[in-house]
């Protein structure tokens, strides 16, 4: 398994775990009432679990399991992967980290931190793509085997 795939699915089971305890303490204090603050995890929570876990086991799975080589026999820039992993999760920690401190501050100029998180997102993305795109594309090419409205007798 190639060492960015590990940290990309040792990293989304961190966020799992990361995001497990901030719902159960949103579930408790939804329970309980006892810590109101705690409603301020809850965009991060979403962030957490929905990229920094899923997409990111989504990621790291798709980089070891697809083909290592492309047409050419090269395994593709790592770094182009490597820069998918940074991006994501800077994105996540940006996004995450947004609603608690713009509640402590009590300031609305951190949308900022959105926008900039959004921006990582789409580099993350398109970084993924640009990686596993060159081991994807040589299937497009392989022989189709001839169906019953192909078969020439």
């Amino acid at each position: 398994m190639p060492r960015v795939s590990v940290f990309f699915i040792r990293t989304a089971l961190l966020q799992l775990a990361l995001g497990a305890t901030m719902g159960g303490l949103l579930l408790a204090e939804k329970g309980l009432r006892l810590a109101p603050w705690l409603w301020h995890l809850r965009p991060g929570h979403i962030q957490i679990m929905l990229l920094g876990w899923t997409v990111q086991l989504a990621c790291g799975v798709a980089i070891w399991i697809l083909p290592r080589l492309d047409a050419a026999g090269s395994c593709g820039c790592l770094a182009l992967a490597w820069l998918s992993y940074g991006a994501l999760n800077a994105g996540v920690a940006l996004a995450a980290l947004h609603a608690p401190l713009a509640a402590a501050r009590d300031a609305d100029d951190l949308g900022w931190m959105l926008l900039l998180a959004g921006l990582l997102y789409a580099l993350a993305a398109a970084a993924a793509v640009g990686y596993l795109w060159r081991r994807v594309l040589p299937f497009r090419n392989l022989p189709r085997p001839a169906g019953p409205e192909r078969n020439p007798s």
